[in-house]
């Protein structure tokens, strides 16, 4: 189709339908995201369908078992991992908290003023 729609378009009397402009869309009927809710699949059960196959390739990769519905994944093992600013964020927090407290004294200046 898309070879006879090419040779007709360089005949002169077909040059107005510009046809072989167009010979690349032949077949395709819309964006693959705008067909209706009725169609067989929806990108909604595409992108669960994903994730689910996804989560369960990482299970088995990690030789964890597969989930059933009645399953309950139990984590038995924690780390601490700090409490508190690293002393960068300290700096950082306490800048913000001396720019917090100037603005509130001008805010107060302000309204007595």
């Amino acid at each position: 189709m898309i070879r006879t729609c090419w040779d007709l378009g360089a005949r002169p009397e077909f040059r107005a339908l510009r046809l072989r402009p167009w010979a690349h869309m032949l077949g395709f009927r819309g964006h693959f995201a705008s067909k209706s809710r009725a169609y067989s699949l929806n990108l909604t059960d595409l992108r669960n369908a994903r994730a689910t196959h996804r989560a369960a390739e990482a299970r088995e990769r990690h030789g964890l078992p597969a989930l059933g519905d009645a399953t309950t994944l139990v984590l038995g093992h924690w780390r601490f991992a700090g409490i508190g600013y690293t002393p960068g964020e300290a700096i950082m927090a306490e800048q913000i908290r001396q720019r917090v407290q100037t603005a509130r004294k001008i805010a107060a200046e302000r309204e007595d003023g």
